[in-house]
């Protein structure tokens, strides 16, 4: 983790979520924390989809909105949750795949944003929308506000 991404972490007082290898006891696998709404169904799901590709999530059942701002995710890119994935930040269903690739790569981005709540991305793909799938991208966000695509789904 570069000087830039651990102070602001620590501005944040989000210093707990430093990289793995820095705490004993440490399971080795990627931590997220994810802010989003209690009730949420589709924000449970995309929980469920990292844990089952082998992430360990924390939950704060409030406040994503808040952490949006908190964290410099523009509006525009908003979703239903924010996650915090070793300093980067991750706005809506973002596959798992691509935190892993983000995490690998380690670009000098904000992070990832799949905006809005398509349907067929992880968390909105259960069996009530019947296999639907709609395209969309996943956008690498510049600290700037800029974004290019980082994957599509099609």
């Amino acid at each position: 983790m570069n000087a830039t991404r651990r102070t602001l972490l620590n501005a944040l007082g989000l210093a707990a979520w430093l990289p793995l290898g820095a705490r004993a006891g440490d399971t080795g696998k990627p931590r997220v924390e994810v802010w989003k709404s209690p009730t949420c169904g589709c924000c449970k799901d995309w929980v469920a989809h990292l844990e089952d590709n082998g992430f360990v999530v924390k939950t704060v059942d409030t406040g994503n909105h808040d952490m949006r701002a908190r964290l410099g995710m523009p509006v525009k890119y908003g979703s239903c949750h924010t996650a915090l994935a070793d300093g980067y930040v991750l706005e809506g269903h973002v596959p798992a795949s691509e935190v892993r690739r983000l995490l690998k790569e380690r670009p000098q981005a904000l992070g990832l944003a799949v905006p809005a709540m398509p349907i067929g991305s992880p968390g909105m793909d259960g069996p009530e929308y019947k296999g639907r799938k709609d395209p969309y991208d996943v956008l690498l966000v510049q600290r700037d506000g800029a974004a290019s695509v980082y994957r599509s789904y099609r």
